[in-house]
């Protein structure tokens, strides 16, 4: 702990921050200078790498639902492992020694989120142990970020809002910062932090990724570019079923994950389609991506905000398709990539949990009740040091 204590004295530290998404197909290493915490928090991304998961890992995981508990014990570690390899594959790239690392920041991988809007226990559980990455590296490690957000009343996400606003915020206008990755979700920035919220609107990614494993018998697990969504055509009546979904009418606060919009939420849909062609499953389900967007800035958003302009981050930013039915949606509004504003678009959700980690190592409070719907700020996140 002398060695925790001790980081709260530096100015400036190097962290690492680490992340895998909904989609589970590996994991994303930020290496960051963090300069000072809380209003005062300025960063250099210094490199940035993704590792893609072994193809068994990624299949036990994206498995796992059907697995024992002895199976989720195991990949607990050996996720930690991936987490460890994927840190020190970054440091090679960036010539850096672990030893003169500070401190990691880890997400861990999703295995379960229960949101309290589903009239369950709130639960979540992420694994990737963070003990096995700190004993790899020699290096203090935070992880396990939304159980505390959760118990203290929250619903464990949207986690990206506080270093949204440390990093994005602006006098001015509003801004509305959208994250495509296997979950689509939008923090709404103004000048104060009591105004800020966030929210996940409903599907990005993952949907569209497991309709390419399906149709490609798992040889691609993505839609490059959004090419193959190109070649089908847009069912306007399954695009009208899927815009009844239920989750898109629940109020804020809300999040939701892979047991929504995962496989059994795919599945059905091409077993349904008769005479279509898969791809035209695949060209609806990304049209649907972006009007769930669409709905949700309707409902939610315009209501309170009018931001002008969208800064958009996460792996969807790359599906060409995906991006010209949102610019067709939002006609008016400047559409932008968080590199406009100086950070990798790739590269973002590993800087928020490096961010995150910082703020845990000082005290302070690191989620954000507007948009969590917790009953107040808390400190996230455990350290194994």
């Amino acid at each position: 702990m002398k060695r925790i204590a001790s980081l709260c004295e530096k100015r400036s530290k190097l962290v690492i921050g680490l992340m895998s998404g909904t989609s589970a197909d590996g994991v994303d290493a930020a290496l960051v200078r963090i300069h000072g915490c809380g209003l005062e928090t300025g960063i250099e991304l210094l490199g940035y790498a993704s590792t893609p998961y072994p193809v068994r890992l990624r299949d036990a995981l994206l498995g796992l639902a059907h697995g024992s508990v002895a199976e989720l014990c195991r990949l607990n570690f050996s996720v930690g492992e991936a987490f460890a390899e994927a840190s020190l594959a970054l440091l090679e790239q960036c010539n850096v020694a672990p030893d003169d690392v500070d401190l990691i920041g880890s997400h861990g991988q999703t295995v379960c989120h229960v949101p309290r809007s589903s009239g369950d226990v709130a639960s979540t559980l992420q694994i990737g142990e963070g003990d096995v990455i700190a004993e790899r590296l020699g290096v203090p490690v935070v992880s396990d970020f939304r159980t505390r957000d959760i118990a203290a009343g929250g619903e464990g996400a949207p986690l990206s809002a506080y270093v949204d606003y440390l990093l994005f915020r602006r006098e001015g206008p509003p801004r509305a910062l959208l994250n495509l990755g296997g979950i689509a979700n939008v923090t709404v920035l103004s000048s104060a932090i009591e105004s800020v919220f966030a929210f996940d609107t409903g599907p990005a990614n993952m949907p569209l990724d497991e309709t390419v494993r399906v149709l490609t018998q798992g040889d691609e697990h993505f839609d490059r570019d959004g090419r193959m969504a190109a070649t089908g055509r847009i069912d306007e009546n399954l695009l009208r079923k899927l815009m009844e979904h239920p989750y898109l009418q629940q109020p804020l606060p809300k999040t939701t994950g892979r047991s929504t919009f995962g496989v059994d939420f795919v599945l059905p849909l091409l077993r349904a389609k008769g005479n279509q062609r898969g791809v035209d499953v695949l060209a609806t389900l990304t049209a649907f991506t972006a009007h769930s967007i669409r709905h949700a800035f309707e409902e939610y958003v315009l209501p309170r905000v009018q931001p002008l302009e969208i800064v958009v981050s996460g792996g969807g930013l790359k599906n060409h398709t995906l991006m010209a039915h949102l610019r067709r949606l939002f006609p008016k509004w400047r559409i932008a990539s968080s590199a406009d504003s100086g950070l990798d678009p790739d590269a973002k959700e590993a800087v928020i949990f490096a961010v995150l980690a910082n703020e845990t190592i000082h005290g302070v409070p690191n989620n954000l009740p507007g948009a969590t719907g917790a009953r107040w700020p808390t400190v996230l996140g455990k350290v194994s040091s």
